[in-house]
């Protein structure tokens, strides 16, 4: 009665609605702060029960009822599902029950309508009911109103703070270890891939499953510990239908002599696949029939990834620089170069893998190709893609000062040439996602650092082996034309690839930060083309002449450099300003709207078909496909024919929500194509590469609807 109490004297706070007391339970609504127009607000449903009482979780065990809430909310307003604390186990003798005691906190996201206008005061209303029980079960019901102004801006109330901030705290956290179910008839085996556990820190685990039908609540659930991690082993119930595999695993764990517990959310989308982790953190990745990936499965995926990526237009390019070389190289000069153009790939592959896991830790919900997100680093690629054109149409040559010492890294016969031309060909490939690399990228990053290191140097490795088989191989270095005129005619041609690779990256700046901030790049390839001539036309003179060219060709590659920072820093910003409130970078055609986790359960909640599309402006994979297989008048005949609603998830600037759905799916790039049909739990995955006659069979395989059709 004293919780009672205490929880009464606090309703005229500010952020508090007034409380309802019913038999055994106390409970209010509480929102986080204001409502601001176009921005999700927090409400806690703040439960305080009479002592020797429990309610129940989702899954309530063996006997109970979860409790559920019905909410009426202003015109446009949303809710989405409850968000429940990490269960408790109560006995009675042989059942056990999954639920909470003393108090419970339930969280709800409400999305807010960007036509919400500030000033006005909106009523929230939430008809919650509940099973309540001690030595006998009483079933409860209130209806519990809120009050909430509505602002222009705001941020959380202070006065409830804390209440959050335990609510949160008692939510299952992020899995760090990858995870698999299979089942027989009489056994549903969940694994953790845990290798850092041992026998003596582990001393209990539990699986709180989701769905009631999965797994017996009151049978023993036996755990082993070895070196690769923990193993559970549930009974079945025999009446769960294929479908996803969702819970909590409970580990309690020994942490200085102390035992901790510790929660962790684990999502499978089915029986086999790889655990989907919440709150953002990589799933590991899967095969093509959903099975986990063992390592040297995700080291082969990894390696024929990196092949097929010398196929991608972001490659091609810069491999043609190379190629050409080979033909004057001869014997143990051509290995060499091999190996060392093979050393250059691995080390930037290094070097990007030990940032990626480096950021990630940090708490940065990044993935493969995270440097393009940044506008300053598509604008210095772009600069160097027009440098390297213009040396191969003879605008400038390469020397041994200066600026001839930068341009001289990729250019020319040099072993150091070799090197970051296998450098500079492992950053422009990261645009692009290959056929088998999402699942071995996925893999990779939730893992330990050594394994996840490994998996991206069999990237790399795979990228720089036809290139090394090429050169190590003297049949076919006799079989390449031989050297001549032709040559440097072909050079030239070459350098047109060079400079179409430079004007689709300004495309993607322009994206990036919007029409306005075009002014600096177009300034800064005028710059670099004025540097590559005048260091051109002063090269070979004598004196003061060639060391001033080559100063003020430097000069004004700098001046290219500080002529995008402004708009490069403020990239998102000027994006979202462009875009309109999402800051969304991709136009939205040809019938896609943009995506939101709000949007895509609306259109299923209508029983609609759904196709999100996540793509990215860098993304030559993407963009290939949307034109190949995507944007035809009969694709999109038979989208309407089926009443297919179009999103479109753009990842061009960094997008925290997207890269967690990506991660959800065992990606950690784009693109990725979700297939929701109606009726079905989870999405159907199609592959990376996409053809027209592929999306055609998937769409024409649903019943026709009518446009109107909701």
């Amino acid at each position: 009665m004293a919780a009672f109490l205490a929880l009464a004297g606090l309703a005229g706070g500010p952020a508090l609605a007034a409380p309802v007391k019913t038999e055994h339970t106390l409970s209010q609504l509480v929102a986080e702060g204001p409502a601001v127009p176009g921005q999700p607000l927090w409400v806690a449903m703040d439960q305080t029960l009479q002592d020797g009482w429990h309610t129940y979780w989702i899954n309530p065990g063996d006997s109970g009822l979860p409790t559920e809430v019905t909410w009426t909310l202003p015109a446009g307003w949303s809710a989405g599902p409850l968000t429940f604390p990490a269960p408790h186990r109560f006995t009675t003798g042989p059942l056990v029950n999954y639920g909470y005691e003393k108090a419970t906190r339930i969280l709800a996201r409400l999305d807010v309508p960007a036509d919400a206008k500030p000033g006005e005061t909106v009523t929230l209303t939430a008809a919650a009911n509940w099973l309540i029980c001690a030595d006998v079960c009483v079933p409860e019901d209130a209806t519990l109103t809120l009050d909430v102004p509505v602002a222009a801006s705001g941020t959380a109330d202070p006065a409830v703070a804390s209440l959050f901030a335990e609510a949160r705290a008692a939510l299952p956290v992020p899995s760090p270890y990858a995870a698999s179910v299979s089942s027989t008839k009489t056994a549903v085996t969940l694994r953790l891939a845990a290798p850092g556990l041992t026998e003596a820190q582990v001393k209990d685990a539990y699986f709180f499953a989701e769905n009631p039908d999965l797994v017996e609540a009151g049978a023993p659930q036996p755990l082993s510990v070895t070196k690769d991690g923990l193993t559970l082993t549930l009974k079945p119930t025999g009446r769960a239908k294929p479908g996803p595999v969702n819970g909590i695993l409970e580990v309690t764990e020994l942490v200085n002599g102390q035992p901790t517990t510790q929660a962790l959310a684990i999502a499978l989308p089915a029986e086999g696949a790889a655990a989907t982790p919440a709150g953002g953190t990589a799933a590991p990745a899967t095969s093509a029939d959903g099975a986990a990936l063992p390592l040297w499965q995700a080291v082969l995926f990894a390696c024929l990834g990196g092949m097929v990526l010398n196929l991608m237009p972001c490659v091609f390019p810069v491999l043609s620089m190379k190629a050409m070389a080979l033909v004057r190289h001869q014997g143990a000069h051509a290995r060499l170069h091999g190996l060392v153009y093979t050393a250059g790939v691995l080390a930037c592959f290094a070097a990007i893998a030990i940032v990626l896991m480096a950021l990630r830790a940090g708490g940065q919900e990044i993935g493969w190709g995270f440097q393009l997100q940044s506008p300053l680093v598509v604008a210095v690629l772009a600069y160097v893609m027009l440098l390297l054109g213009l040396s191969m149409s003879g605008v400038f040559t390469v020397g041994d000062q200066f600026m001839g010492a930068g341009q001289g890294l990729t250019q020319g016969d040099g072993y150091a040439a070799s090197f970051f031309t296998g450098v500079l060909a492992s950053v422009v490939a990261t645009p692009c996602t290959a056929p088998f690399m999402g699942a071995a990228v996925g893999y990779a990053l939730v893992q330990p650092w050594y394994v996840a290191l490994a998996v991206f140097l069999a990237l790399g490795f795979g990228m720089a082996l036809p290139f090394l088989a090429l050169a190590c191989s003297p049949w076919l270095l006799r079989h390449l034309p031989k050297p001549g005129a032709w040559m440097e005619r072909l050079k030239q041609v070459l350098a047109f690839p060079l400079y179409g690779s430079a004007a689709w990256l300004v495309w993607v700046f322009a994206v990036q930060v919007g029409a306005p901030g075009m002014t600096g790049i177009l300034v800064g390839l005028v710059l670099v083309g004025f540097a590559a001539w005048l260091y051109g036309v002063t090269h070979y003179s004598e004196g003061w002449a060639r060391r001033g060219g080559a100063v003020a060709a430097l000069l004004a590659l700098g001046l290219a450099v500080a002529a995008v920072v402004p708009q490069a820093g403020g990239g998102v910003a000027s994006a979202a300003s462009a875009g309109g409130p999402s800051g969304k970078a991709v136009a939205m055609t040809d019938g896609f709207e943009a995506f939101s986790p709000a949007t895509l359960d609306k259109l299923r909640a209508d029983g609609r078909p759904v196709l999100v599309d996540f793509t990215a402006a860098w993304c030559i994979t993407c963009l290939v496909n949307e034109r190949v297989a995507l944007s035809s008048d009969t694709v999109h005949a038979a989208f309407k024919a089926h009443n297919v609603a179009l999103l479109k998830g753009d990842w061009t600037n960094r997008d925290a929500e997207i890269t967690r759905v990506l991660q959800a799916h065992g990606r950690s790039g784009v693109p990725l194509y979700l297939f929701y049909r109606p009726g079905q739990a989870e999405a159907d995955v199609w592959p990376q590469i996409l053809t027209e006659a592929q999306v055609l069979e998937a769409v024409g395989s649903l019943p026709k609807q009518s446009a109107s059709a909701q």
